[in-house]
């Protein structure tokens, strides 16, 4: 359409100059020493016209020339950078590397280099060459310095896969020195490293960070904030000042989590204070009725076992066929040596759920009563189902 237009419009010049050229006289001289040409005005303006035409499609020529290699140079980068991509997903890592350095090679944009250097370097780390893989991404940080996050996100990364966490933090540190909100990817990297540091403060204040974020897996953080709230107790068991303040830190609802609660009790147990162990375990077991504090409640044993036996009977009455609560029972009664209650609570406990455990706190039962055939027995008993799991 617009060439027609065009064609119209030259058409109209033609006739309008023609037309107007009847009514004109004179000359034009063109004095060029030791040259001179002379035309009459008519021809002259005819000329003057069309070498403007000339000279203007000529320019359109060399700039359409120009744009087409430009244009062309833009769809090659596009093709080679999608054909980089799909190659790196379906586990092409050569082809990958390939079209992505061709890419690299041709890209004029800061950000289509960088993330061609970064599917490149992530598909030599792939085929293993570390030295082709360190050596994209650190082009690509002196060449488009602008970019360098997702460049320094992808080294993190690395050095993560090979293991040096420590190497990790240092390059998420110099990422984090430029200022700025960090990306939830970046703060999942640093997160990675922190555990593998069992650095848990860290570990559970970049939880807390990331519970706030939309694009964060809010499961999974959960779960890693539970775990590394379980390891920091774990951590804290050095001496009862560490282990008292950071469990007064805890809130009351994470307290009733029976999984902190055995992991509190335990780091108690090792420290020798049985009444905060036991006082954990008493507070939690009637809200959770969780076997394994039931099953730590007779293993801190202080001064005060009988009012220990007088809870866990307590505790009976609401969970009469619990067979760990039981086999707690016996071994409490047992310590106090109270042989009969202890022989009546271990085999109700075996006669609700037979255990190895329960067969062996019988057969120690029996062998303070002198009772070495029947604890023989017992021991039989408790080892067939340990050596049917080993085979």
């Amino acid at each position: 359409m617009k060439l027609i237009v065009w064609l119209i419009a030259l058409f109209a010049a033609a006739v309008a100059v023609t037309l107007t050229a009847k009514h004109i006289t004179g000359h034009a001289s063109l004095v060029m020493p030791p040259y001179q040409l002379e035309l009459p005005l008519d021809q002259f303006i005819i000329v003057v016209i069309v070498a403007f035409l000339v000279f203007y499609f000529l320019v359109r020529l060399v700039l359409g020339i120009f744009g087409f290699s430009k244009r062309h140079r833009h769809k090659k980068t596009d093709e080679m950078l999608l054909s980089g991509l799909k190659a790196y997903f379906e586990g092409d890592f050569v082809k990958a590397q390939k079209n992505a350095t061709v890419a690299l090679k041709l890209a004029n944009s800061a950000t289509v280099k960088a993330i061609s250097a970064v599917i490149a370097a992530r598909s030599a780390h792939k085929l293993n060459q570390v030295n082709a893989r360190d050596q994209y991404l650190n082009n690509a940080l002196n060449q488009v310095p602008s970019e360098k996050s997702l460049c320094l996100a992808t080294k993190a990364e690395f050095q993560l896969d090979d293991g040096n966490y420590q190497d990790a933090l240092k390059t998420l540190q110099s990422l984090y020195s430029g200022g700025g909100l960090q990306p939830t990817a970046v703060l999942q990297l640093e997160l990675e490293a922190q555990q593998r540091g069992r650095n848990w403060d860290a570990v559970l204040e970049l939880t807390e960070v990331l519970e706030k974020r939309q694009s964060a897996n809010k499961t999974y953080i959960k779960k890693l904030k539970h775990d590394a709230q379980i390891e920091n107790i774990r951590s804290k068991a050095i001496d009862s000042q560490s282990l008292n303040q950071y469990w007064l830190h805890i809130s009351p609802l994470e307290k009733m989590d029976s999984k902190l609660c055995a992991a509190a009790v335990r780091s108690y147990i090792s420290l020798g204070n049985c009444a905060t162990a036991n006082r954990i375990i008493e507070q939690n077991v009637p809200i959770t009725w969780d076997n394994d504090l039931i099953e730590l409640y007779a293993e801190c044993l202080g001064y005060h076992v009988n009012r220990q036996i007088e809870c866990a009977e307590v505790w009976l009455k609401s969970q009469p066929n619990n067979a760990q609560l039981l086999l707690t029972l016996g071994k409490l009664c047992t310590h106090c040596e109270l042989w009969g209650k202890a022989q009546n609570y271990l085999e109700a406990s075996l006669s609700v759920e037979p255990s190895y455990k329960a067969h062996f706190a019988l057969a120690q039962l029996n062998e303070k009563l002198g009772k070495h055939e029947l604890a023989m027995s017992h021991y039989n008993k408790g080892l067939e189902p340990c050596l049917k799991q080993l085979i």
